[in-house]
């Protein structure tokens, strides 16, 4: 192993090829992988800001934003679980939001319970704004998606349905993926929605003892005409809803597969030269008694060390892309899963590039220092 780093950081030019080439694969593939979760991540923003642990839907419900209006009076069967804490409803729709220049823009509305043991997605309301949500056709704006309804301030007044709304203020960390969402006490938003006092678009459930959630979810499943979900579940399954709808793991997946086979491509190669450029030096190494399998490991342990090396300098440029993409204000993540994830798979492609060079040794005889 210390020869071959020594090998490789003597003769830096041979080598810096390869190296860049694992730095653009990793640094391709974490930065698709880390914007698609992002933006997929968007859905569920409503889920992520609630303090539920269950969460009650129409029959077979997508996603979280693709909500159907149900009975309301349908809490009395979770108040009849002696499990459950606490009950509450929430309301969801699409409608369009017009400026005074007239344009419109799709918005996602929501309604929520503005008590203190609201389960609604209401994390990011301050007291003060709950207080003012109060006020008849107020709502709430996530401050950069506002930018997309002309709000620039509060006090700001829109359109919904042929009715006046007047901004009362920001949230942050509230953007939506299929419009901006507009947060509203669930009277506003009810009448916003056009939707009866007796409905509700989610019930939500707070259960006394954590780790009876799934048996609770499995108790509740028991009732006809609605789907029952912990939240982990419905975040879940409204993710993966969305990115076979887009079909974005398709394209992610492709992306992933021609960034990986091109680096491969360069970094086979670049050891390959590599090799045929060393082949007096590794035929008197041959002549002095090294075995073929130890040539091989010399050479895999170059694949190796320029995949780790090309990890290391994708890592800070990783890191400083993502710090750009969130000043523009676009959802980028990068969990530890991910990370490792990608450093595993890179390193599994420059081993596979040293495999492929292997080719290079079949004429590193002792006969060679002869010619």
């Amino acid at each position: 192993m210390i020869y071959a780093i020594l090998t490789i950081l003597n003769d830096k030019k041979r080598y810096i090829a390869g190296i860049l080439a694992v730095t653009f694969s990793a640094l391709l593939i974490a930065m698709q992988v880390g914007l698609l979760i992002g933006l997929i991540g968007v859905v569920s923003v409503p889920i992520v800001n609630s303090s539920a642990d269950i969460w009650v839907t129409f029959p077979d419900t997508p996603a979280c934003d693709l909500g159907r209006p149900m009975p309301s009076y349908w809490m009395d069967r979770l108040w009849a679980n002696p499990e459950i804490s606490v009950a509450d409803q929430y309301i969801q729709g699409f409608r369009y939001w017009q400026t005074d220049t007239g344009k419109n823009e799709l918005v996602v509305l929501i309604g929520v319970n503005l008590d203190d043991d609201s389960l609604g997605p209401v994390a990011q309301l301050s007291p003060e704004l709950r207080a003012k949500l109060t006020e008849p056709n107020s709502v709430v704006l996530d401050r950069k998606d506002a930018k997309r309804l002309d709000v620039s301030e509060a006090g700001t007044e829109g359109e919904i349905t042929g009715q006046t709304v007047r901004v009362v203020g920001f949230v942050n960390n509230m953007k939506g993926i299929t419009g901006p969402f507009v947060v509203a006490s669930l009277p506003t938003a009810r009448k916003l929605l056009m939707m009866r006092d007796d409905q509700a678009t989610f019930l939500l459930a707070k259960v006394k003892d954590p780790a009876r959630i799934d048996a609770v979810v499995q108790d509740l499943r028991q009732h006809d005409g609605w789907s029952v979900m912990t939240s982990k579940e419905f975040s879940s399954k409204s993710e993966v809803h969305w990115i076979g709808k887009t079909k974005a793991g398709i394209a992610l997946g492709f992306a992933a597969v021609l960034g990986l086979a091109v680096g491969c491509s360069i970094t086979s190669q670049t050891l390959y030269a590599a090799i045929a450029a060393s082949i007096r030096e590794l035929a008197v190494l041959r002549a002095l008694g090294m075995p073929r399998w130890r040539m091989r490991l010399f050479v895999l342990q170059q694949a190796l060390i320029v995949g780790v090396i090309g990890l290391l300098i994708a890592a800070p440029v990783t890191y400083g892309l993502l710090t750009l993409v969130r000043s523009l204000g676009t959802q980028a993540v990068m969990p530890p899963w991910l990370i490792i994830s990608v450093s595993s798979l890179t390193l599994g492609m420059a081993l596979i590039a040293g495999l492929f060079s292997l080719r290079s040794l079949k004429g590193v005889e002792p006969a060679q220092l002869l010619r």
